[in-house]
């Protein structure tokens, strides 16, 4: 029954849609005077019918057949120019229809584009009006997809009886925020899931390092091991290292070979910065290097071998720029605080996130479902990045959070239909605290109070490049613009590479940011530079950053003795714990020496590690990133991320201290036998 109520409901679907599409070729007759249909000798826009109706229906099934080959020989441009050649494809498969059934003409070509392009408009939003009566057929019409396509294939061996694993990241939602959006009913699916008790949630601590390179590397790879920061200065290699480049994470990845991923047994791995040892993998960043834009190691082709999903996705983008700009028109007009600029490309990128990251990853891991893989790690990014620069529960912030919520209801509803059960977890990999920057607090970025106790020339901001913890940008118009979970997007869209050489004067330091964590490296000093280096070279720069009313506490090492961590009023040794005045430690909480010893013994940990103010009274940070909303270091619920799993699994250790440990948990659930995996199922 359930076969013929799908099959009725597929016809009816192809009927309204036939009819509908024929419609709109009227209309457009009647008003478009370079198109003209065929007429018979019925009176008034009737006469056209006949011509409107075959000429839908072989434009519908030509669109079928041709648009995958049309497809498969676009791959080599980018996501933005597939859009503009999705469009040229619809309009030769409208010349095409036009000459093997000559009921319309066209002055020109590009009547005949329009008129394709005016059919597929049609097209998506009868589409569109057909999932608005039942909530599931979107999702139905995504899984009728990926099952026509895998007709012929098989689940693996016991994959009906064993149940996999299904992750799915919310990137950069707090621990603190999810409840408050639970109990506010922005996540009504996230909610059922914890009211139901069908699923428990928990807090976990992330590393001094709270950014998703450092939390997707321990998490999905075991180890994030030398990973100070999103980007910090190789004094080996004299490079940058950052999370957005794919080389770099190739080269983590690498680094990591000896320890299995937790996806490399049949996984997939969706939106993330590292593959997790997955051969499957759709718009990853590690597999990015050499990849077509557009299609192998990008992973657009599955989705856009639809041309109902081109059009689909291609007005929401449109409409999540429009958005973005009335927004940030709003933000301006009532001088909401804090803010930043989002201006430049910023619109672009947010829309990327939101819309087709989102649309693209959320479309695989449904036939990654109807597949039966073991083990799926998906990273929905849209929250993150609109917390950057909106506020991180702000209105539109909170928008973007009930869109995903929506969209793991429609995913969790996949799986409860699929062949093979799945026992799905959310989490995320790091929170964000907010607040105003730190140099809108006080009138300079880091980079200038560094250069400027060192003696060094003031940095031109015009044409100086101020190194932020996702990609390299100019300072003038282009503050705050994109988050580290924007890999992808920034490699989409930007038209040159990042630079990985430092060009600056081998005498200046090397200043980078991630969020409210600085790093300052010194190429000239051998090693890691000393306490004693450090004074005898910049006498002034010590003293000024511990004094800084935007520092918290600074990490230096000394000569024969050990780090120590400095703030304003008193000093606490790394190696013992002994604290001589006030302990600048002492706002961040418990478990904090932890997270800096274990940062101080690593290779690359720079020659000072800055960790900016937190405010315990208002719960606010003043990142070095021109961001509202950040991450990357300690203070507030940046630190507290969440774990939302299934209760019948092997409850987790009470308190969750790195991404490391994760990362056991996860893979502890995926090995389960068959037995416990389905416990309380």
């Amino acid at each position: 029954m359930r076969t013929l109520g799908s099959a009725a409901r597929t016809v009816t679907e192809f009927l309204v849609l036939w009819l509908i599409s024929a419609v709109a070729l009227m209309v457009i007759d009647a008003v478009m005077p370079g198109v003209e249909l065929a007429s018979t000798s019925a009176p008034g826009p009737l006469g056209s019918a006949p011509s409107a109706l075959a000429l839908a229906l072989v434009f519908g099934l030509l669109s079928t057949v041709l648009w995958p080959l049309l497809l498969r020989a676009m791959l080599w441009v980018g996501p933005a120019l597939l859009f503009l050649f999705a469009f040229v494809g619809s309009g030769l498969i409208m010349l095409l229809s036009v000459r093997i059934l000559p009921v319309a003409t066209a002055e020109s070509a590009t009547d005949i584009v329009i008129l394709a392009l005016l059919l597929s408009l049609v097209s998506s939003a009868v589409s569109g009006a057909i999932a608005s009566r039942r909530d599931d057929t979107y999702r139905m019409m995504l899984v009728r997809r990926q099952r026509f396509r895998l007709r012929r294939k098989k689940l693996p061996d016991g994959a009906s009886d064993r149940p996999g694993l299904l992750c799915i990241q919310i990137d950069g939602l707090g621990y603190k925020v999810l409840q408050r959006a639970m109990r506010s009913g922005v996540v009504p699916n996230l909610a059922a899931m914890v009211r139901d008790e069908s699923h428990r949630l928990m807090p976990w601590h992330t590393d001094w390092s709270s950014q998703t390179g450092a939390s997707q590397l321990g998490i999905l790879h075991g180890s994030n091991h030398n990973v100070p920061a999103f980007r910090w200065y190789d004094k080996a290699t004299k490079k940058v290292a950052v999370f957005s480049n794919p080389s770099d994470n190739a080269e983590r990845e690498r680094e990591r070979a000896s320890i299995p991923g937790l996806l490399a047994d049949g996984g997939a791995s969706r939106g993330n910065l590292f593959s997790g040892g997955a051969e499957d993998n759709v718009l990853v960043v590690s597999r990015m290097k050499g990849a077509r834009m557009g299609g192998g190691g990008t992973g657009y082709a599955d989705y856009f071998i639809d041309p109902a999903s081109a059009v689909r996705t291609f007005i929401r983008l449109v409409a999540e720029v429009l958005r973005e700009i009335r927004q940030a028109w709003h933000q301006r007009r009532r001088d909401i605080r804090p803010r930043v600029r989002r201006g430049g490309i910023y619109p672009l990128v947010r829309a990327f996130t939101t819309v087709v990251e989102t649309d693209v990853v959320v479309a695989a891991v449904i036939g990654d479902i109807i597949k039966g893989r073991n083990v799926i790690y998906v990273d929905l990014v849209g929250y993150d990045e609109v917390s950057h620069h909106s506020g991180v529960e702000r209105p539109e912030t909170l928008a973007v959070l009930r869109k995903l919520d929506a969209e793991i209801g429609m995913i969790a509803a996949v799986a409860a239909q699929a062949d093979r059960p799945y026992n799905i977890v959310v989490l995320s990999d790091h929170g964000q605290s907010q607040g105003e920057t730190f140099s809108g607090r006080f009138g300079e970025n880091l980079e200038a109070l560094v250069l400027r106790e060192c003696e060094a020339d003031r940095p031109q901001p015009q044409h100086r490049r101020w190194l932020h913890h996702d990609k390299d940008i100019p300072d003038a118009g282009a503050q705050g613009r994109g988050a580290e979970g924007l890999g992808y997007a920034t490699a989409s869209l930007r038209s040159t590479p990042p630079p990985d050489r430092v060009t600056a004067p081998p005498e200046q330091p090397v200043v980078l940011a991630s969020g409210n964590v600085g790093l300052v490296s010194f190429p000239l000093a051998a090693g890691r530079a000393t306490m004693r280096w450090i004074t005898e070279h910049h006498p002034s720069l010590l003293p000024a950053l511990t004094t800084h009313p935007g520092v918290g506490f600074i990490l230096v090492a000394r000569e024969g003795k050990g780090s120590i961590v400095l703030g304003s009023h008193g000093s606490i040794e790394v190696d013992t714990g002994f604290v001589a005045g006030r302990n600048p430690l002492a706002d961040f909480g418990p478990g904090t020496l932890e997270r800096i010893r274990r940062t101080d013994g690593f290779d690359n940990v720079a020659d000072i590690m800055i960790n900016g103010r937190y405010w315990p009274d208002t719960g606010e940070i003043a990142a070095f990133e021109e961001q509202v909303g950040s991450h990357g270091g300690l203070g507030g619920p940046q630190t507290r991320p969440f774990l939302l799993y299934p209760a019948h699994l092997p409850e987790p250790p009470d308190e969750l201290h790195g991404a490391e440990q994760v990362h056991r948990v996860l893979s502890g659930w995926r090995d389960l036998p068959a037995a416990d995996a389905r416990a309380g199922r």
